[in-house]
Formats: C-alpha cells, structure tokens, sequence
C-alpha cells in the first residue's frame, strides 16, 4: 500500500518487476534508470546474490497528474529470479502497488514462465493480496531474438499460457534494445496510479 508524505505532499508507490531468472527484469530497469535520467531520483541500489541480482531506485512519473494535490513518486524493484531466493522474492512484494511480470519468450523458458506466475501469485496471497486485484502488466520480452534464429514462443502462447485468466495489459519487447521497456512502465504506472486514486477517494 503507498504511503503519504505529508511533509513532502508526496504518496510513495512500489511498483515491482516479476519474473523468471535471466528473463530481463534487470534489463528493464538498467534501461529506464539509464534513459529517463531526469526522472530518477537518487542512484540505483543493487543487491548482487550469486548469478542473480535485486534492484531497486526512486523514480518520479513526470506528467501523469497528482493524487489530491499530492505527487506521486515510484519506487521500481526487481526480485531475483531464480529459485533459490524465494524469501528474498516474498520481501520484496511486501506492500507492491504494482506489477510488471517479465516473461521470457524463448521456447525453453516455457515452463519457468508459469511457475514463477504462480510463485508471484502465491506470495500475493500470502500478504492478502489477490493477484486478480493489483495492477498488473506483461512483459514479453526478448521478441528479438527471433531474428537471430532461436526459437520463441508466440505472443498468442504466452497470452495462453500466463495471461488466459487475468487478461491483463500484455506488451511485446526487448528489454536489451529498449523495445517497449517505456511502454511497459508507461501502462504499469497508469493502471497503479488509477489504482491509488480509487483507493484514496474510498478512504476518504
């Protein structure tokens, strides 16, 4: 849940990049911490474990409007990806106001996709949270590397596969050329900060 800074008349929200492990979550925020300089506030933290990494930086959405007089500013995070850190993973959902699950569309990835679909969803639930309710996008990235000759799964498999159900916001993207990573974060931000409002307004 995003917190209220009175002080600064800023509400701080948490908007979190889910994923299998090497899917490009880590890409994606080195890309819009590298590209959108001026929107960046602070400097990026990385937590390095072993073959896998946890990011995180203040990132204030200029443009999308105030909340009740009030600026909003993000915080983006990844969670590790692999396996072994799904503590480090659960900690990190704590109070998400937003998702991006970066989905990798090799072929081979097929299956580590859905478990770590249902890994987030798990850990939502955990903290109440319903994975049906908080504002959600795909990401598939690694559309490009179709044109190298590996073989990808189609955006219509990966609809199948992981967004059947939620039917959520699902966008194509390289993550490593910049490819839809603003847009990706575009359609995040705008589902989380119509989000706070209702919430906001309900609480008020």
């Amino acid at each position: 849940m995003a917190t209220i800074n009175l002080k600064k008349k800023e509400i701080e929200a948490k908007i979190v990049y889910y994923g299998p492990g090497r899917g490009g979550k880590t890409t994606n925020l080195e890309y819009i911490y590298k590209t959108y300089k001026k929107q960046v506030t602070g400097d990026m933290v990385s937590i390095t474990t072993e073959g896998d990494r946890t990011l995180f930086f203040d990132f204030l959405p200029i443009g999308l409007g105030k909340i009740r007089g009030f600026d909003v500013r993000v915080s983006l995070y990844t969670v590790p990806g692999q396996v072994q850190y799904s503590s480090t993973r659960k900690l990190v959902l704590k109070e998400v106001d937003g998702l991006v699950f970066v989905a990798d569309s090799l072929q081979v990835r097929r299956e580590k996709n859905m478990i770590s679909l249902k890994d987030m969803a798990q850990n939502l639930k955990d903290y109440g949270l319903n994975v049906f309710k908080v504002p959600l996008v795909f990401q598939y990235n690694k559309r490009d590397l179709a044109e190298e000759g590996f073989p990808i799964l189609t955006v219509e498999q990966l609809d199948k596969d992981l967004n059947r159900q939620l039917k959520v916001p699902s966008l194509p993207a390289s993550a490593l050329k910049g490819d839809g990573v603003g847009a990706t974060l575009k359609e995040c931000l705008k589902l989380t900060l119509k989000s706070l409002k209702s919430q906001f307004q309900e609480g008020s």
